[in-house]
Parts: structure tokens; C-alpha cells; sequence
């Protein structure tokens, strides 16, 4: 399944849903699950749904595989029925997508850990500041906490962040934690993933340098904004991640290019150590790091006002983010 969140305005007001993509339409999860309950015979069909497929991310994942399954039986039961098909009271299931809007797919990860598990990317980096790659990368995967509350959707425009003079972008694939674990061994840590979506982690270059020069961070040169999007691929509907084609285009020019299967540390081993006396919940999301040549620091090339930024991987789809004019 492709999931996504979705807002939906009433006249009592707006209100987020997950949903599953099918061709050209949205299918309202939750919904679907409250109408192939009521034909099932249930006394309390809306009820019921809200527990087993709840209708906002987070508290999706927090159901574990038991939700998904649950979501997944109600997706065919509604695909099966056709578009026509309302939920119990007459509410809508199948939504066009230019009435709703589309967020990013989890909008409040329970937390954001962003890794730098590509060599090629570290290398590159590394030999702009003329130093070789620590030895201690080799040892695990390192990664930074980022800012999971300025989390941005597709489509989304980025205003233009902390008067930086290098707005960067990074080509990343993420994936998404669904179920609560600590100790996770490798053989292990692929049960624990929920599914797959494209990240973009923004960078203030100038201001990340300038903080990380005293040996923490990054900090403010990330905060200000990471986009994911446009949805969240469950596992069966990817049957090989190392084949993926990754693709950053700025107004339309392939900046950058790259395969997910270059990558020297796998999201199994960074859930391995990550989870090593601490626990992970649902709704985690883990960034891969740079693709090797994904971003515009490995170019020397920035972004600027007006720019239209475009990360690719199938089958996930497009990410686009239009950054803003400088006030």
C-alpha cells in the first residue's frame, strides 16, 4: 500500500485522515474498515474502525502489523466495492485528490534520527575539509537527532530560513518505525519497519558549519524544516530497496543521481544500534543520509529564492518543495 495523510475541510472544520492511493483516487482507511464492518453486521461499525484502523499516522503505526492487515483488508474491500461505495452514514471513502490536502505522510514523528550512512557522501564531505573519513565511521552508524516537530509535506513551499547564503537540499530515502522494540538484533530489525518514504533534509550550510565548528550539532543549519513525502510504501510493495533509482532535479536539471543499494550501512544494522538499551516506538523515522553526490555542498552548487526542488525514487513517487522569496 501507498499511504498517506490527508486533510479534509467540513463546515464544523478540518480534519487529518489516512489514506491509501488507488490510481487516481484517495481511500479513506478508517472509513472503509467502519462501512465493510457494518456489513459484517456490527452494532458499533464506527467504533470498532476507530480502533482497528485508526484515522490519523501515528496512531495507525502505534496499532503495529495488526492495523496494517486490518487497513489492508479494507482497502481491497473498498476497491473491491468500486468508488461508489460511502461509509455508514453516507461518508465519503474515495476522495479526489485536488479536494483534499495532502500533508506529509507521518506529520509528527514520535522523533527523527538522520544517519550519514553513505561513503560516497561521507568521502566527498570529508575531503571538502581536507580530512580523510573518521576510522570510528566504519564502526557503526552515526546519525544526528533532528527537529521531528517542523516536519513538511509535498508541495509544501519552504520559507526562506535564518538569513543562510547555502540552503541546501540532501537526497535521502527514510524509513518509518511500526513497532516498539529494544535490542533488536539485524536478522530482526526488518520486521520492525513499517514502510518507506522520501526525505529531504534541508540544510543551512553557512550556519551548520559555523555550529558544528564547536562540536555539536547540526542544529539550527537542519531544525528549520524536513520534508517527507508524498507517501509511505508498506515493505511488500518494494521487493528490492537496493535497486532503487534516486533523483534530485532543481527546476527541472538532475542535479544529482544515485542508487540506494551504494549504501555501506543498512536501515536493519542502524535499527540494531539504535535500539541497543533503548527503546524504539512507533512512528520513528530513520534518514538513510546523503545518496552519494546528493546534495548541493557535494556540487558546490545552492538553491535560491524561487527554486523548485524535486527528489525522486520509485515507487515512492516525487517530493517537490518550492522555496520561498526571502522577505
Amino acid at each position: 500500500m501507498k499511504l498517506v495523510s490527508f486533510q479534509v475541510r467540513t463546515p464544523v472544520g478540518t480534519f487529518s485522515r489516512i489514506g491509501a492511493l488507488h490510481n487516481a483516487s484517495i481511500v479513506d482507511l478508517n472509513m472503509a474498515q467502519a462501512r465493510r464492518l457494518t456489513d459484517q453486521g456490527e452494532t458499533q461499525p464506527r467504533r470498532l474502525a476507530d480502533a482497528q484502523v485508526p484515522a490519523t499516522m501515528l496512531e495507525f503505526l502505534e496499532g503495529g502489523p495488526a492495523a496494517t492487515d486490518a487497513a489492508r483488508r479494507a482497502f481491497e474491500y473498498a476497491v473491491g466495492h468500486g468508488s461508489s461505495i460511502a461509509g455508514p452514514a453516507g461518508e465519503t471513502i474515495f476522495y479526489d485528490p485536488a479536494s483534499v490536502r495532502l500533508t506529509a505522510p507521518l506529520p509528527n514523528p514520535s522523533s527523527l534520527r538522520d544517519f550519514i550512512a553513505f561513503e560516497e557522501h561521507i568521502a566527498a564531505t570529508s575531503k571538502r575539509r581536507g580530512q580523510p573519513i573518521p576510522p570510528e565511521w566504519y564502526k557503526a552508524p552515526v546519525y544526528y537527532k533532528g527537529n521531528h516537530r517542523t516536519i513538511i509535506g509535498p508541495d509544501h513551499e519552504l520559507r526562506w530560513p535564518l538569513n543562510t547564503q547555502k540552503l541546501d537540499y540532501e537526497l535521502e530515502l527514510a524509513c518509518v518505525i511500526g513497532r516498539k522494540g529494544i535490542d533488536i538484533p539485524e536478522r530482526d530489525a526488518v520486521n520492525y519497519i513499517a514502510g518507506y518514504t522520501i526525505m529531504n533534509d534541508f540544510s543551512a550550510r553557512d550556519i551548520q558549519f559555523q555550529e558544528m565548528a564547536c562540536r555539536l550539532g547540526p542544529a539550527k543549519g537542519k531544525d528549520f524544516a524536513t520534508a517527507i513525502g508524498p507517501c509511505i510504501v508498506t515493505p511488500d510493495d518494494i521487493q528490492d530497496l537496493a535497486s532503487l533509482r534516486m533523483i534530485a532535479r532543481i527546476n527541472g536539471e538532475v542535479w544529482s543521481e544515485g542508487r540506494f543499494g551504494s549504501i555501506h550501512w543498512s536501515f536493519s544494522q542502524m535499527i540494531e544500534h539504535v535500539s541497543r538499551g533503548e527503546f524504539l516506538y512507533p512512528g520513528d523515522l530513520f534518514g538513510s543520509g546523503t545518496v552519494g553526490g546528493g546534495c548541493g555542498l557535494e556540487l558546490d552548487r545552492y538553491l535560491k529564492p524561487g527554486d523548485v526542488v524535486e527528489l525522486e525514487i520509485l515507487p515512492i513517487g516525487i517530493l517537490r518543495t518550492t522555496i520561498a522569496a526571502q522577505n
